[in-house]
């Protein structure tokens, strides 16, 4: 069994008189597919919000390797190792794949150039090119406006510059949401690729059948708590449905 990598306990979240997490768990195992499922206003998206910075719970405490972290930034979730791929093809259009990969994070030429903020785009390029055949990603070019490609494409983008970035966790918000058949096999082809290299991958979906396809663990919420834990390979859609819906709850805490 892998190690845990990431540990939530308890954590609860409230806004005014709103009870958005009411002492939700939540585990990710190193080198494996987490997928985080839920109805809406299960908490989902606060949940992965106070995970990876965005927002801070009113109580309980995250683990990362077994350590005690206060992630309260996205920058600081970012310096962790933890790093988050949306739903809304977050990148630039307007720029190049290598420009997206390190959107942030620029290399800059060496010597009085660099000094003068003069970006080294041939090795930003070489280094990109690497990183997308290392992770399976095809593109029509390297050399075009992101904006010009495939939603699938822009998206493989999108993941991989996290992945490069990322040394421990990756949360995946509705990644393959606004995409076709073959992109979403290719989005979910390179997510495989990420779990293989040792990282805690944690999708969030409402698709339930692509759930049970890429997952090696299935953790549910219902009104602001785990309610359920599944091991992927073992999981039928229905008892995804019962736990989503209250008819099935192994646990109150676990």
């Amino acid at each position: 069994m892998s190690e845990i990598l990431l540990d939530a306990v308890d954590l609860t979240k409230h806004y005014g008189s709103v009870e958005a997490l009411r002492g939700a768990s939540f585990q990710a195992r190193a080198g494996e597919v987490t997928a985080l499922i839920g109805d809406n206003g299960a908490g989902k998206s606060t949940l992965v919000k106070c995970l990876s910075g965005a927002e801070q719970p009113t109580s309980g405490k995250i683990l990362l390797d077994g350590t005690e972290v206060h992630v309260d930034s996205p920058t600081t979730a970012r310096r962790l190792g933890i790093e988050t791929v949306y739903q809304d093809l977050a990148v630039a259009p307007e720029l190049d794949p290598a420009a997206n990969l390190f959107l942030g994070r620029e290399i800059h030429r060496k010597g009085i150039l660099g000094k003068l903020g003069m970006l080294d785009k041939n090795e930003m390029r070489r280094q990109a090119i690497e990183e997308f055949q290392r992770l399976g990603v095809t593109l029509q070019s390297t050399d075009v406006p992101i904006g010009s490609l495939s939603g699938g494409q822009r998206q493989s983008v999108a993941v991989a510059r996290s992945v490069v970035w990322a040394s421990k966790v990756v949360f995946m918000d509705e990644p393959t949401a606004a995409l076709g058949v073959v992109q979403r096999e290719r989005v979910l082809d390179v997510i495989k690729k990420v779990r293989d290299k040792g990282i805690a991958v944690v999708l969030i979906s409402h698709n339930m059948p692509e759930v049970l396809s890429v997952a090696d663990r299935v953790e549910v919420l219902r009104l602001g708590k785990r309610v359920a834990r599944f091991t992927g390979s073992d999981t039928k859609l229905e008892d995804l449905v019962a736990a989503m819906t209250g008819a099935l709850v192994q646990e109150e805490a676990a």
